[in-house]
């Protein structure tokens, strides 16, 4: 096992909690937009079926993004995911209230982002990652940059990594 591989299986094997944007990582990052406002986003059944397994490991999932779209709060109902922060600017905030509410350390936390906005959060958990479309400097801060692109089943390729380099 190559250096780079042991470091991304020591950080995954702490992992308790996964936190995602939607935008961009969930989703291809389209919007799709008629005279009455935003009414598609398409997401991919793979990052739901990531979820699932995910919960069945006891690891909990929580969507911020800086979006406010009931779109998004329907499809983190469908797939079961409690904690939903829509409309969120500085996600980083909110990590001290997420952690003790799941009793965990930011050590304890993946963050699965694609851009700037991402960036702040990214950099005080225990492990962060990117789609293979993320922007540059997203990538290049990220201790993961996924194989698939956004909207691709990003979060299902994290899931199935943190799954299998559980101790």
């Amino acid at each position: 096992m190559n250096l780079e591989r042991k470091i991304v299986k020591k950080k995954c094997s702490k992992i308790k909690l996964v936190i995602t944007d939607v935008d961009g990582v969930l989703t291809d990052g389209g919007m799709y937009y008629s005279k009455n406002g935003e009414i598609l986003k398409k997401f991919n059944t793979r990052d739901g079926m990531g979820v699932e397994l995910l919960r069945n490991n006891k690891i909990p999932v929580v969507i911020i993004t800086g979006e406010k779209s009931q779109i998004v709060l329907n499809r983190a109902k469908k797939l079961l995911i409690k904690d939903v922060f829509i409309g969120i600017k500085k996600k980083e905030l909110l990590l001290p209230k997420i952690c003790k509410k799941y009793k965990i350390k930011k050590n304890n936390v993946v963050y699965i982002g694609d851009d700037i906005n991402d960036l702040n959060i990214m950099q005080q958990v225990g492990f962060s990652a990117s789609p293979k479309d993320g922007i540059s400097i997203v990538k290049k801060k990220s201790n993961y940059v996924c194989k698939v692109k956004g909207g691709e089943g990003v979060l299902r390729e994290v899931a199935d990594m943190i799954i299998s380099f559980k101790e």
